[in-house]
């Protein structure tokens, strides 16, 4: 794994144009980041990564399929219990999930195996620039003779994003998917587009629903669109606490609409997860150690750890310790859940960036690759999104 500065193309905003990527720059400074890539061998991509993402997935169901029958873990990660049963419900009914990412500290071969650092499970975005732009900057880059002849990238996200929805709507029973997301939310709005997109390729109907036009039919549970029609199937870019949190929340389990990702979900999408993984699998080379904030056991984590809320978005409210000491420290409006505390990982830094690696699930298997750089060892949302090659 290395860094490769390369300069970027002079035109690559018209192709980003060209391409629907309309949120590549956040107030006038740029997320979507070519002047340079990361470059893997093969071997690091199938043995360091695909494979234990493979597994890593694998440990995080079996770990769900304990938690939805378990009131006590459900309580440490601060589900309320109004929601348990719709929870339980839906493990058993089996609900399909669509896709979720993996977030690993990873520095290359020799510098030690993947660490979970977190399991984006439920409303992870970056996934259209992964899917579609990054294979087209490498696609321009071939042909352009910019990157050596052969070069590849772990990508196969866009078939399987396509194969899953079909089949998820075999398996939910219906030709007809909404997306719903905040329409004023570029990045979100972006991620259902591409995904709606997606869906029709996998021959569903898929309208757009903003989120605040969805409403209830108190007669039969159904939840509605504007018009007043039961939505069969829906895919909420908007997380599970949230909708808990709502008045509507309550709500869920009697109704017999279905929801991506569905509510089974939660116990993935939530840091409490991490100690629960550890505790399953103490000394997994692929977990870091951790424990809730009120465990005792934290202790031997030491002088250098990481504390992070249970329920947070893009590095909020997370604090670094190294030797006692702050190393750094992201404020935010999380963490009045709790929190956890995890073993010290740092990101590899290079070229003075501090690189965090997304391996993405698409169903129950490995799909692509996205990396994410920072200037600070905390990713936030100002990371920037750089494009990643296999070597030939």
């Amino acid at each position: 794994m290395r860094r490769v500065a390369i300069p970027e193309r002079p035109d690559w905003r018209e192709h980003a144009a060209r391409a629907g990527f309309h949120f590549h720059s956040f107030d006038g400074a740029p997320y979507w980041d070519e002047s340079a890539h990361y470059a893997f061998t093969l071997a690091e991509i199938e043995r360091d990564i695909e494979e234990p993402s493979r597994e890593l997935h694998a440990l995080c169901l079996a770990f769900a399929e304990r938690a939805v029958e378990d009131g006590a873990i459900l309580a440490s990660l601060a589900i309320p219990e109004h929601a348990w049963d719709a929870i339980r419900a839906s493990w058993r009914r089996r609900d399909p999930g669509l896709y979720g990412r993996l977030d690993l500290r990873y520095g290359g071969a020799g510098t030690g195996p993947a660490k979970l650092l977190e399991y984006n499970a439920d409303t992870p975005t970056a996934l259209y620039e992964s899917a579609v732009f990054q294979w087209l900057w490498l696609e321009d880059g071939l042909a352009r003779g910019r990157l050596p002849s052969g070069s590849d990238q772990f990508n196969s996200l866009h078939e399987r994003l396509v194969a899953r929805l079909a089949a998820l709507g075999t398996a939910l029973g219906t030709s007809h998917l909404a997306f719903a997301s905040f329409s004023d939310a570029p990045e979100d709005r972006g991620t259902v587009a591409y995904l709606q997109d997606c869906a029709l390729q996998a021959g569903l109907s898929a309208p757009f629903l903003p989120v605040e036009a969805i409403g209830l039919e108190s007669s039969d549970g159904w939840f509605v669109d504007q018009a007043g029609r039961p939505i069969e199937a829906l895919f909420k870019l908007y997380p599970w606490e949230w909708i808990f949190a709502d008045p509507f929340g309550r709500a869920i389990g009697a109704s017999p609409t279905r929801f991506v990702e569905p509510p089974w979900k939660a116990v993935l999408s939530n840091k409490g997860l991490l100690a629960h993984l550890w505790a399953m699998a103490p000394g997994h080379p692929n977990l870091l150690p951790a424990f809730f904030e009120n465990d005792p056991a934290k202790a031997m984590l030491g002088p250098s750890f990481v504390k992070k809320p249970l329920y947070a978005r893009e590095g909020a409210n997370v604090l670094m310790v190294r030797d006692g000491a702050v190393a750094a420290r992201e404020e935010g409006p999380y963490g009045a859940e709790g929190f956890i505390r995890q073993g010290l990982a740092a990101l590899p830094c290079f070229d003075g960036r501090h690189a965090l690696v997304g391996s993405w699930i698409v169903g129950d298997e490995p799909a692509g690759l996205c990396l994410r750089e920072g200037d600070g060892p905390i990713t936030t949302d100002r990371a920037r999104f750089v494009p990643h090659v296999i070597d030939p």
